[in-house]
């Protein structure tokens, strides 16, 4: 059987111009040999397998070069190797010491390479610092290592550093291309880009990857073969999962990762490679950052075709959740239910491509949601119409729902144009579906007999309010349902172009305070329908303010007022954020509309609610003497 020679040997660079991707290196190396600008001691950086002990040979070989050698000739007379990591003792570095001074036999120069020279121990850099910085003219040292960090400081300021970078993808897979070319070997575009990107820079794995996978396929070289010897996923496995994400396909999803399971990948695998698959339809969304995507131009095409169904919001967001989860992975007790969740998540996002924006800019508990239209923003954002939505607006009975409107438009008038804008890009079935909504409630709330309130402060059109009991008239309500079905909005478009028109109108529009209820009550009405309240809210789930109305009891200040007195400025805070329904409920239960609140902090009161070790100890006495009598036996300390 013929030796078999790898392919790392048996093509390594014989001369500066064939090292792949160090060319900065080599010119350097070139220009000082041909200048007689080198240094006594060079040093030889960088991460495996990227041509520092290559480089150190050809240098060797090239310095000793005069145009009389012969053509075959390498010098081996004139190239000593040691190897620190066995090498690492001062004896050998004595040794060593011992043989620089020999002038050589051949050529001009003795060049004493030492490779993982971070191995020598901290006697043998010592024994080796003298030597190091004053050699024979003969002499040049040439240190190759991998991690220049271990290096002492004494070592690296006597010696010329040379830091060699990790080929790239794409100068690998032209070198790969060359040596399949070399053995005979039909190799697609595609498949040497995997095993480019499985070196992870280092050109002697990128070899021996290609041997191993050359050994399994023979002749034919393909990305099948490639991605099933070296057990890594195909680009299509996560073209599909991208298909059925931007499809909202949680099913055939999930079994797309059960499928990638049984055929012996890890979900860490799957989930770390769907990020970069991400990463990798982002920087096609440009022509600039397309140069970032390492993969053949078969790949290109079905990226660059698959990033047209994507928008960057989705896949900023697809971003953050894969790598949330590749964080999450190692720490998480059930793996594989981490990777499904993500997976299902990323298929619940709402991006539809470059058609609709991200759903969470828009809130879908807001007031604004539920009666204004979005075609109101459009209009606003374009200029379109707005002429056509104030004519509807002014109906002639409709001067209540003015007043109530631009006194609510006066509220949102400092609202960011830029957020208008991106609701108003919803699209137009959204719209109708929220147009409907509202004319339901008001068609609602026509066939109800009931009596609703206004506020002076807080009206709103959507709702009824609770503040005064003034039947509004039938035109009203015929007004509100015209503006519904014309989809118009809610706010006052005046408002917002015209304020002082508006503060002129707003006088003549106020309403009669003398015609709302100002009934008298007791402090025991008021006080049963605050306990009222409070059961209410507890039931609806807001314990926190549920809990600070009930700290202390409500008490009559003078005829209208409501005194409350509470522990501390928190509590009070919060009931200055909630008032407002505890208001419209007390004002409507006890028919007076001039009713206010009045809140105090007792820091009396509050200290009651700090209690010390010793007074913690003394409540538990009195409760039970006993505790006394364990504290003594047990010698306890409080």
């Amino acid at each position: 059987m013929e030796h078999f020679i790898v392919s790392a040997r048996k093509y390594r660079p014989q001369t500066f111009k064939d090292v792949v991707g160090q060319e900065a290196i080599t010119n350097t190396l070139t220009n000082a040999i041909e200048q007689h600008h080198l240094a006594q001691a060079l040093l030889f950086c960088g991460p495996r397998g990227v041509g520092k002990t290559t480089c150190a040979r050809i240098l060797a070989k090239q310095i000793n070069q005069d145009g009389t050698e012969q053509k075959d000739e390498d010098f081996a007379f004139n190239i000593f190797e040691l190897d620190a990591a066995s090498n690492n003792s001062v004896d050998d570095i004595r040794n060593l010491t011992d043989q620089v001074r020999i002038p050589p036999q051949v050529g001009k120069y003795k060049v004493y390479i030492i490779d993982e020279v971070h191995m020598l121990s901290q006697s043998a850099f010592n024994a080796f610092l003298k030597t190091l910085e004053e050699p024979p003219k003969h002499a040049i040292f040439i240190l190759a290592t991998t991690e220049k960090h271990k290096i002492i400081p004494t070592i690296l300021s006597r010696c010329q550093i040379f830091d060699f970078k990790r080929i790239t993808v794409k100068d690998a897979a032209a070198y790969l291309k060359y040596i399949a070319k070399e053995q005979g070997v039909s190799a697609e575009e595609d498949a040497l880009h995997i095993i480019a990107q499985k070196a992870d820079g280092a050109m002697r794995d990128a070899l021996s990857i290609f041997d191993r996978v050359v050994s399994f396929s023979g002749k034919q070289l393909t990305r099948k073969a490639v991605t099933e010897n070296l057990n890594v996923l195909d680009y299509d496995t996560y073209f599909a999962a991208t298909d059925l994400i931007l499809q909202h396909n949680i099913p055939d999803l999930l079994l797309l990762f059960n499928k990638t399971l049984s055929l012996g990948f890890d979900g860490h695998h799957f989930i770390s490679g769907l990020a970069s698959h991400f990463r990798d339809l982002m920087v096609c969304q440009h022509q600039a950052t397309i140069a970032l995507l390492e993969v053949g131009d078969t790949a290109k095409a079905q990226y660059l075709d698959q990033s047209k169904k994507t928008a960057n919001p989705f896949l900023l967001k697809a971003m953050d959740l894969a790598n949330d989860c590749d964080l999450k992975y190692k720490s998480s007790k059930n793996q594989r239910l981490l990777v499904e969740l993500t997976l299902m998540k990323l298929a619940s996002i709402d991006f539809d491509g470059q058609k609709k924006n991200p759903e969470s800019l828009i809130s879908t508990n807001s007031e604004v949601d539920a009666i204004v239209p979005a075609s109101y923003f459009k209009d606003r954002n374009t200029g379109n119409s707005v002429e056509a939505h104030e004519k509807a607006y002014e109906t002639p009975d409709s001067t209540s729902v003015k007043q109530a409107t631009e006194e609510q438009g006066n509220r949102m008038e400092d609202l960011d144009y830029k957020t208008h804008a991106e609701i108003a890009k919803k699209q137009d079935t959204d719209t109708e579906v929220v147009a409907n909504e509202a004319s339901r409630r008001i068609t609602d709330e026509q066939e109800n007999d009931t009596e609703e309130t206004v506020s002076e402060s807080h009206v709103q059109i959507a709702e009824p309010s609770l503040k005064t009991e003034i039947k509004k008239p039938d035109p009203l309500k015929k007004a509100r349902l015209d503006l519904a079905s014309k989809r118009v909005s809610a706010l006052s478009i005046s408002s917002l172009k015209a304020k002082k028109e508006h503060q002129r109108s707003k006088k003549d529009d106020k309403i009669d305070e003398s015609q709302l209820p100002n009934e008298a009550f007791t402090e025991a009405e008021m006080q049963k329908h605050w306990k009222d309240f409070v059961e209410k809210i507890d039931g609806d789930g807001q314990k926190i303010l549920a809990s600070s109305l009930t700290t202390d009891v409500p008490k009559m200040f003078d005829e209208t007022t409501i005194w409350i007195e509470l522990p501390n400025d928190t509590m009070k805070k919060e009931v200055e954020r909630e008032q407002y329904d505890l208001m419209v409920y007390l004002k409507h239960q006890l028919k007076n509309h001039f009713i206010s609140l009045r809140i105090t902090v007792n820091e009396e009161t509050a200290k009651k609610f700090a209690f010390t070790p010793e007074e913690k100890y003394e409540k538990l006495r009195q409760k039970n003497p006993a505790i006394d009598l364990l504290r003594q036996t047990f010698d306890l300390d409080l």
